[in-house]
């Protein structure tokens, strides 16, 4: 099957003269699939961003090539579709929003299209349904919570249809309340939708949801694999820099103090049951 997005050996470079070149990534290579969700995390500075703004072309490589739905990133005749295909959610929903209303705003994107009224009166519908919005079609999107406007602003990226959407650090200004809800939405589009979703994070509460995470250092990939498999190596996530999920720190301690837990908990609910597993055997 034709994947999504195709990254092959990209390497950027910011250019501010001879001295002041700045190698953002270098010979980086990613496959994002239909449905998968992927979590991409790193320090600031890692290059992560700079890949994200490469999935739908708002940045070019300077070497290597970026291929979506086998479109070329760099064929400009192609850009138009390609930025149907892949939809971006940058961090601050309020520069994205622009409209007065939130059916206005979400039905922004497909008018500019030109798609008929009818069809667009369908997908604002089906949009905002999607992420949990159905019955604030009238409301002011000033008036809303932050984690409601980055809701308004998913759905008006899925009223254009995209098969991937990005999301460049958009849960970095909402509180623990709204990363859940735009998370919760974000989990229903990939598995239930099967649009492929990116999400550039530095929480790590967050990259554990995903299907796959992508850990970059210094613009190359230094890890990539299942959550447990990447969060299971704690020492090396130090060294880049990165903490482990807060229950997987606390896990680790209590090996520390020689109490084994049978895997390497994610969440505070792996936690909890694998400590009750331990206790009833001890009860047995």
């Amino acid at each position: 099957m034709e994947p999504i997005i195709s990254i092959e050996n990209v390497s950027y470079a910011y250019e501010g003269g001879e001295q002041d070149r700045v190698d953002a990534l270098l010979d980086v290579n990613v496959r994002v699939d239909a449905g998968e969700f992927v979590a991409i995390i790193g320090h600031n500075g890692s290059g992560k961003s700079t890949l994200a703004k490469h999935m739908n072309a708002i940045l070019l490589p300077t070497r290597g090539d970026v291929y979506v739905l086998g479109m070329n990133t760099r064929d400009r005749s192609k850009l138009w579709s390609i930025r149907q295909a892949v939809g971006m959610v940058f961090q601050n929903p309020d520069n994205q929003i622009v409209a007065t209303t939130v059916e206005e705003d979400v039905a922004f994107g497909p008018e500019n299209l030109g798609v008929p009224p009818d069809e667009i009166r369908r997908r604002v519908d089906e949009a905002l349904a999607l992420v949990d919005m159905t019955g604030y079609e009238q409301a002011a999107p000033h008036q809303l919570s932050g984690g409601q406007k980055q809701r308004v602003a998913i759905a008006g990226v899925i009223a254009m249809r995209p098969r991937c959407i990005v999301l460049d650090e958009a849960t970095a200004m909402l509180d623990p309340v709204g990363r859940q809800e735009v998370l919760r939405t974000v989990r229903r589009l990939a598995s239930e939708e099967g649009i492929a979703v990116v999400h550039i994070t530095h929480f790590m509460s967050e990259a554990v949801l995903a299907d796959r995470v992508i850990v970059m250092d210094d613009g190359r990939i230094a890890l990539e694999g299942a959550p447990r498999e990447v969060f299971s190596q704690p020492d090396v996530l130090r060294q880049l820099q990165l903490d482990v999920p807060q229950v997987t720190e606390l896990a680790l301690e209590l090996a520390r103090k020689g109490v084994r837990m049978p895997r390497t908990p994610l969440t505070v609910q792996e936690l909890a049951a694998d400590i009750h597993a331990l206790l009833g055997g001890c009860a047995g």
